[in-house]
């Protein structure tokens, strides 16, 4: 529930006003942000949709000839807060390499060497307060490739004869596992869920830390393996 109060100079100006509130809040016109920011300019913010709070009661406690009351009620479907920065990491199949870091240790550490990448254990830290679902995005070459968590989920496309290319060099395979996207695409548009081996499970990445096992067998030239991650976090 918003606590909103509305004051116009005169009466046209607060009609203004109240239009211009009606229009934003119209789930028809797509959702609502609330950011909320704090005084070193660190911010975080919410998406919700218009739920109840301007229809009904303008009596004498609620509304005025050039002011009125309401208490605007939201709903968010993902009801978790975003910052304004994402996790992001990348490794390659010469050096990895990190783009964050955690209070006492480098984040997503890993060193792997030229051919096939089988990495068990890799350390991943997740600093937002609850789970978070990340986009991977592997650049070719890369025949084969399969990424899992410490639960026994897992997906990847393996082919039955991996002696091509999957994914050539300068191509970009991008997994979205964010609820309401669950894709799997090539950079040219091509679909490539059909191709994903049974069973396929696009987990999660929990709060805090926690191990991702990567196996990937790259083509004759470095591939490269990114992660983008959106923490979220129970309040601003």
């Amino acid at each position: 529930m918003l606590p909103l109060y509305l004051y116009g100079v005169d009466r046209r100006t607060i009609l203004k006003l109240k239009r211009q509130l009606s229009r934003t809040l119209n789930p028809r016109n797509g959702y609502c942000l609330l950011r909320f920011t704090e005084g070193d300019g660190t911010s975080r913010y919410i998406t919700a949709y218009y739920k109840g709070g301007m229809e009904g009661n303008e009596g004498t406690d609620n509304a005025g000839f050039t002011w009125c009351r309401y208490g605007i009620q939201l709903v968010a479907f993902d009801p978790w807060f975003y910052g304004d920065r994402d996790v992001l990491a990348e490794w390659k199949t010469g050096v990895g390499k990190v783009f964050l870091k955690g209070a006492s240790k480098p984040f997503l550490p890993l060193a792997i060497s030229k051919g096939t990448i089988s990495s068990d254990g890799v350390p991943v830290f997740n600093p937002g307060d609850v789970e978070a679902w990340p986009i991977w995005q592997i650049e070719g070459p890369v025949r084969s490739f399969t990424i899992s968590n410490e639960a026994g989920q897992k997906f990847g496309i393996n082919p039955n004869t991996p002696s091509a290319d999957l994914i050539a060099s300068g191509e970009t395979l991008t997994i979205d596992t964010r609820p309401g996207y669950k894709t799997i695409t090539k950079n040219d548009g091509e679909n490539f869920w059909p191709r994903l081996d049974v069973n396929p499970s696009m987990f999660h990445i929990p709060a805090g830390e926690s191990r991702v096992n990567v196996q990937m067998n790259p083509g004759a030239a470095s591939a490269v393996l990114r992660l983008q991650l959106s923490p979220r976090y129970e309040t601003y």
